[in-house]
């Protein structure tokens, strides 16, 4: 008996403990990306600064000057548009991680509002028994002070 009690105590804390669980991995997991992204886009950045500096360093004269300095619009085009495309990738893994939050939200909701069922349904079908039991006491209880008198 004690077994059997300390199972269900045990199934019952780690379906308490399950949404948390989730939720917990679903965060870590999107840390994780969004992290991971981040570092590789600094990479990037910190390269191309690298070139730049190394292109900056090998000015010798009035025309390597002049294709630097075209060098480097192009360069801040292309930083320009690789800040939009990273802007554009974090917001779509934000987006993401938000419909998996809702998703995950949304089936603990509904896993909740079953159980909170299924504990009604017990109760009220473990009190039935208890209420005709009582509306049995109280009729042997009048017929037995109809008796006496």
């Amino acid at each position: 008996m004690q077994d059997k009690m300390l199972d269900e105590f045990n199934q019952q804390t780690r379906r308490f403990f399950e949404p948390m669980r989730k939720l917990n991995s679903l965060m870590l997991g999107n840390m994780e990306k969004m992290t991971e992204y981040q570092l590789e886009a600094m990479k990037r950045y910190s390269q191309m600064g690298t070139e730049r500096m190394r292109s900056a360093s090998e000015i010798r004269d009035a025309q390597d000057l002049q294709a630097f300095g075209a060098k480097q619009a192009e360069m801040m085009s292309e930083l320009s548009r690789q800040m939009m495309e990273d802007a554009q990738a974090l917001g779509e893994m934000s987006q993401q991680f938000r419909t998996e939050l809702e998703q995950l939200f949304g089936e603990v909701s509904q896993e909740l509002t079953e159980r909170t069922q299924q504990a009604q349904q017990q109760a009220e079908a473990s009190a039935k028994p208890a209420a005709s039991s009582k509306s049995d006491a109280p009729a042997k209880a009048s017929s037995q002070a109809s008796r006496k008198s």
